[in-house]
């Protein structure tokens, strides 16, 4: 047989976690948005800085190139930046006339004879100056920024293109050092905001814990109420729950109070009946003799199972199993002691049952008593924890009481819990022992299994 309880500990889904896993999947989102913002607006910082210089090379350009008597374009002077010179350097400059033009065009010694040809609709977006920026591809492979613009040079009416490009790879290395120190800086923030979030998850929630603990002191009978000062989000949530047991406590005592007087109502008449069925003689005294005793077994029956009720709906009632299963123990094995019985006890210290002493003893006793009884010479019961496959993990208080006595058939089984069935009429009793145990049982929300 097994009678089992839930347990005072309950693990529910933590809110800690939760807290801390939609803090940290918004912190990481947060941080990568960061990233990518600064990031872009550090290429944007190099781009302007980039075409600023090529501006001034461009500008530079500009006043140094004259119209010759034949229409052509000619430098003027040399240009400062050495880079314009080495060949297919990625530093590179050309004027060449529109596409109406038969002058001739002028390009930097870098370029050789090579000419760089943009695309269209890099030349279409033009910024309020005229210019154009846009990035392009040497002819090995070098990734370029350029900028161009169309002048209409001193001493002619023809338009050129002027482009100055510079090699953009050289600051590859540069953005690559911001990045990946950019990447290091928000991971380390990103770890210092988790910290920071657990820290402050653990503290927020701490009166949730002192909460926990208070109510589990209730139950296991240390309290009565909700001791405490908590934050003004739950202090009314306490000041509920505190109302809420005082209002089942008077309800438990009020429901006690009327079993008792109901019980009181009853035996008189009861009684009276009785006496008088007993005075007269006849079937029909007979008769009345015998409901009156029904009646008193079926009064008794209903007042027992609404004392039982009360008390396992009752709050803060807790009783150690150990003590109560070796003082049953002693007390069988002296009952039984002619027949030489063995009552075995194995049960941890501290394993507690959440209900009435009362209670368990009733359930034990009628158990042990009934192995007792059929037992050659052995008798064991066993106390433990077992947690349940469900998803809330609940924990069960297990009794098991076992005899070397002949059992009983499967067939039998539920036969054996009915009120009042007795499979063996050659031993001593009632009837009611097992059914007395169901129904308690079932009142704690546990079972008996044969």
């Amino acid at each position: 047989w097994a009678i089992a309880s839930p347990s005072r500990i309950m693990r529910p889904r933590s809110l800690s976690t939760r807290l801390i896993i939609s803090s940290a999947l918004v912190s990481i989102v947060l941080l990568a948005a960061t990233g990518v913002v600064l990031a872009g607006l550090f290429q944007s910082a190099l781009e302007r800085n980039f075409d600023a210089r090529l501006r001034a090379v461009l500008d530079g350009l500009v006043a140094n190139v004259e119209i010759d008597a034949a229409g052509n374009p000619v430098l003027s002077g040399e240009m400062a930046d050495t880079r314009f010179t080495l060949p297919l350097s990625g530093w590179y400059w050309q004027v060449i006339p529109m596409a109406d033009s038969a002058a001739g065009d002028l390009a930097s010694q870098s370029l050789l004879e090579q000419r760089l040809e943009p695309d269209t609709n890099s030349l279409t977006a033009r910024g309020k100056d005229g210019v154009a920026s846009f990035y392009m591809f040497d002819g090995n492979g070098a990734s370029l920024r350029a900028i161009e613009q169309v002048f209409q040079l001193p001493g002619s009416d023809k338009n050129f293109s002027v482009l100055v490009a510079g090699n953009f790879d050289e600051l590859k290395d540069e953005v690559s050092s911001f990045r990946q120190g950019l990447i290091a800086s928000l991971v380390i923030l990103g770890l210092g905001l988790l910290i920071a979030i657990f820290i402050q998850v653990r503290f927020g929630l701490r009166p949730l814990g002192a909460m926990q603990a208070s109510l589990t002191a209730i139950r296991e009978g240390k309290a009565e109420r909700l001791e405490g000062k908590f934050p003004a989000e739950i202090q009314p949530v306490a000041e509920e729950l505190n109302l809420l047991i005082q209002s089942n406590s008077e309800i438990i005592e009020r429901a006690r109070t009327q079993v008792g007087n109901l019980a009181h109502a009853l035996k008189t008449p009861l009684s009276v009946l009785t006496n008088e069925a007993a005075s007269q003689k006849g079937p029909l005294a007979s008769k009345v003799t015998e409901q009156a005793q029904v009646m008193r077994d079926q009064v008794s029956m209903y007042l027992d199972r609404a004392r039982r009720a009360a008390r396992a709906q009752g709050l803060g009632a807790v009783t150690d199993v150990k003590p109560v299963l070796d003082a049953l123990a002693r007390t069988l094995q002296r009952i039984n002691r002619d027949k030489g019985v063995k009552v075995n006890v194995e049960c941890d210290e501290g394993l507690k049952f959440r209900g009435e002493r009362q209670d368990l003893e009733e359930m034990v006793g009628n158990l042990l008593d009934n192995a007792c009884k059929w037992s050659r010479e052995t008798v064991d019961v066993k106390g433990r924890l077992w947690r349940d496959g469900s998803p809330a993990g609940r924990t069960w208080l297990e009794l098991q009481v076992d005899d070397d006595g002949p059992g009983l058939p499967a067939d039998k089984r539920a036969e054996a819990v009915k009120r009042g069935r007795r499979l063996d009429e050659t031993k001593p009793g009632s009837g009611l022992g097992l059914s007395i145990v169901t129904e308690t049982a079932t009142m704690y929300n546990g079972s008996v299994t044969l």
